[in-house]
C-alpha cells in the first residue's frame, strides 16, 4: 500500500486530520476532526505520446527534474478542462514543440507505489518540425538502434518503447495495459 501524502489541516474548515477508516469506508483516509470531510486521495495521470517520423521516435532530454539531462516521451500531468488526446499533444507541443496526429492509446501503465497512472498514445508529426520547449534540453529523432536506452528517463518510457518496437516487428499495434512496482 502506498504511503499518503502528509496532510494537517482541512482544506474545508481549517480543522486538523486524522489518518482513520471512516464510517462506510475500507481504506484509511484523511478525516477532518472538526468538520467530518473525508480528503480523497487518488492517482494522479500522465499523459503523453511517443511520435513517430519515419520509423524513428522522438525523445527530449529533459531540462527539469527529476531526471535532469534523461531521455523521454514528450508527457506530463493531465489538467482539468482537456481531455486526455489534448492533454497528450499539449504536452508534446510544451516540451518538443512539434505536431502530432493521435492514433490511438498504446499504453497504459498503473505505478500505484507513487500514486501514478501514465497514458501513452501512439502519434505521428505531421512534419518534421521540432524544437527543445522550456522542459528540455534537446529533442532528437531516433531509430530503434539508437535509443539511449541508459540514458532513459523513467522505466515507463523504457517500458513503452520496448513494446513499441515489439508491436512493430509483429506490424501490429495493440493497447498494452500493465503495472509497474518500484522494484521492476
Amino acid at each position: 500500500m502506498s504511503v499518503p501524502t502528509l496532510m494537517k489541516y482541512c482544506d474545508r474548515c481549517g480543522g486538523t486530520l486524522e489518518y482513520k477508516i471512516p464510517a462506510d469506508d475500507t481504506r484509511n483516509r484523511y478525516v477532518c476532526t472538526v468538520c467530518d470531510k473525508v480528503h480523497y486521495e487518488n492517482p494522479r495521470v500522465i499523459v503523453g505520446t511517443l511520435p513517430v517520423w519515419e520509423n524513428k521516435i522522438l525523445l527530449c532530454q529533459r531540462a527539469i527534474e527529476p531526471r535532469y539531462g534523461k531521455w523521454t516521451l514528450p508527457a506530463g500531468f493531465y489538467e482539468i478542462g482537456e481531455s486526455l488526446e489534448e492533454g497528450a499533444a499539449r504536452e508534446t507541443f510544451e516540451e518538443a514543440r512539434a505536431h502530432i496526429v493521435i492514433d490511438h492509446l498504446f499504453s497504459v501503465i498503473s505505478m500505484p507505489e507513487i500514486g501514478q497512472v501514465h497514458m501513452i498514445f501512439l502519434s505521428r508529426l505531421t512534419e518534421p518540425t521540432f524544437s527543445a520547449g522550456e522542459e528540455s534540453l534537446d529533442v532528437r529523432l531516433f531509430s530503434e538502434a539508437e535509443i539511449p536506452w541508459e540514458e532513459i528517463s523513467f522505466r515507463t518510457v523504457s517500458r513503452t518503447l520496448r513494446l513499441f518496437f515489439e508491436d512493430r516487428q509483429r506490424n501490429h499495434y495493440t493497447l498494452h495495459l500493465s503495472s509497474l512496482a518500484r522494484n521492476q
